[in-house]
């Protein structure tokens, strides 16, 4: 595996993210990074896949796009053309960008690997925990969706059309995606630290509804 390779891939996304949502932006890339080369340490896996994947997997995401979901897959194959990597490299990286996200929990995925599992127990480690909170609310701040509203009921079981246009308050997302998350871990390494911020998020919750209600 190439350094180059690897560092001009971060120079790319560095650019590329410039300005994007907070929850969105480098940083985030940088955390799934950090994330999947964690993982990676206890799986037996393709590095350039994954470190790859990792970096490139939210160049594009649909969610500012949208909705084209083919704007990531391009701009990655674009990308890694350019930098003379080898096709069946590409394809993999190409194949996990596609097939990575949660998309409503209802998505068959039409791909599996061992270095997608990989790179998706680290994206959604990041979907998570103290920084999941802090994503999932930047996010809805960035979509001017409310923090909370009782009378509106998480909607479970969403279609992929359904989840990609919900306009729900913020706190319905932590019961639509971010508390399933746990159970859909791919790696044993992965599964034990989403237990540990899954837990987190619990208590985050029962502090939330108490000071909602004045009880704290």
């Amino acid at each position: 595996m190439s350094l180059d390779l690897i560092n001009n891939t971060i120079t790319f996304v560095k650019e590329k993210l410039e300005g994007a949502e907070g929850g969105h932006d480098w940083f985030h890339i940088e955390r799934v990074y950090r994330n999947t080369l964690l993982i990676a340490q206890e799986e037996e896996c393709d590095l350039t896949v994954v470190k790859l994947g990792a970096l490139l997997h939210d160049i594009a995401d649909s969610k500012f796009h949208g909705g084209d979901e083919t704007v990531g897959p391009k701009t990655a194959r674009l990308f890694l053309e350019a930098q003379e990597v080898d096709e069946a490299t590409i394809a993999h990286v190409i194949a996990i960008i596609e097939n990575i996200s949660f998309k409503g929990g209802n998505f068959d995925k039409k791909f599996s690997s061992k270095e997608l599992a990989v790179v998706q127990d680290a994206d959604r480690l990041d979907a998570i925990g103290a920084i999941g909170i802090a994503r999932a609310f930047n996010y809805g701040g960035f979509k001017n969706r409310a923090m909370y509203d009782p009378s509106i009921d998480p909607k479970m079981n969403m279609t992929k059309e359904e989840y990609k246009n919900t306009t729900a308050p913020t706190i319905n997302h932590f019961y639509e995606k971010l508390l399933l998350l746990k159970d859909t871990m791919n790696t044993a390494s992965g599964t034990k630290i989403a237990t540990q911020r899954h837990e987190y998020m619990q208590g985050f919750l029962s502090q939330f509804y108490a000071e909602w209600e004045g009880e704290l």
